[in-house]
């Protein structure tokens, strides 16, 4: 019987300290799944490292003809950096993960049972909780699961991780959506299949520290809004019309006031607070719309989302 291939992407921007030991749980990893007739192909996604992270990548293909490496030319994120793994996987599964080994390597073991005995097309690792990570990040993370689960059709969930294992008609699927703004789990939310999370105990990195500042973070959640809820350009028109009914009634109270009492409107301050009040709302409601005109621009440039500097793979699907 023909074995399978697993095909893990791996994304890594400047990771010299943690990708060692990645290597070293991966080799494991490698040996149980041999045993169970299944081929692992590791894709090493160099995102514009500066540091001896290609290198490692080399030096670990080298040694084993299972593991393949793409570079890009500088850092474009991510997102792009999951797109050109899947591009290039051949496996019958695809799993995603990250190197600093927050993803525990041994849940694929029960993501794997669970596509090929439970009928699954996709298993997600959830973590329970967020011990180790500071209270404001998770503090922020939460608000912004439940703001979105709330504005938004497509589903999404705290503690939800990038780290998921999917079938290959799941990948392909992805594929068909060449989109430059990505945000991935809003992308795998979207496209439905048969889902299951599995849940684990947060885990700190294993070296290396995180290239995820707060002001990253917050980027990438405007984009996840933007890119999955027309919400936040109805709430510019909710306001627009609210205010317009005030206006409506303190130029009635106005006109009643001096038509009874006689007494003009005065009072310059108030009517400074006023001004810039509105004119607050009124850049606060063009700065929505102008995010998501910016994201159609940036889409009909038709921009490729990363370049490819150097890549031992031969074969790209699209």
């Amino acid at each position: 019987m023909e074995k399978k291939v697993l095909s893990i992407i791996v994304p890594c921007f400047n990771e010299e300290e943690s990708i060692v030991f990645f290597y070293k749980e991966i080799m494991k990893i490698n040996e149980k799944f041999n045993e169970k007739k299944i081929n692992l192909e590791i894709i090493f996604v160099d995102d514009g490292s500066i540091d001896n992270t290609l290198n490692i990548m080399k030096k670990m293909k080298d040694d084993n003809n299972f593991i393949h490496y793409i570079s890009f030319s500088k850092n474009f994120g991510k997102e792009a950096s999951l797109l050109a793994g899947l591009r290039y996987a051949t496996g019958n599964y695809i799993a995603f993960m990250d190197v600093d080994l927050q993803d525990p390597p041994n849940l694929l073991f029960d993501m794997y049972d669970s596509i090929i005995n439970d009928n699954y097309d996709v298993v997600i690792a959830r973590r329970k909780n967020r011990k180790g990570e500071p209270l404001t990040r998770s503090f922020f993370a939460d608000i912004f699961y439940k703001f979105i689960g709330k504005i938004s059709k497509v589903r999404m969930i705290s503690g939800e991780r990038d780290y998921r294992l999917m079938t290959r008609q799941v990948a392909d699927a992805i594929l068909t959506m060449p989109e430059y703004n990505r945000y991935s789990k809003g992308l795998f939310s979207y496209l439905g299949f048969n889902t299951k999370l599995i849940e684990y105990d947060n885990v700190k990195r294993v070296a290396g520290k995180t290239k995820w500042s707060f002001w990253k973070l917050l980027v990438y959640a405007f984009d996840a809004i933007i890119g999955f809820s027309t919400v936040p350009l109805m709430i510019s028109t909710f306001l627009g019309i609210i205010f317009c009914f005030i206006s409506f009634i303190m130029i009635l109270v106005i006109i009643f006031k001096t038509l009874i009492f006689g007494d003009p409107v005065d009072g310059w301050p108030s009517l400074v607070c006023i001004v810039f009040f509105v004119s607050g709302i009124q850049l606060f409601c063009l700065g929505i719309s102008s995010a998501y005109i910016s994201k159609i621009y940036l889409e009909t440039k038709n921009r490729p989302l990363y370049i490819i500097k150097e890549c031992d793979i031969n074969h790209e699907r699209r």
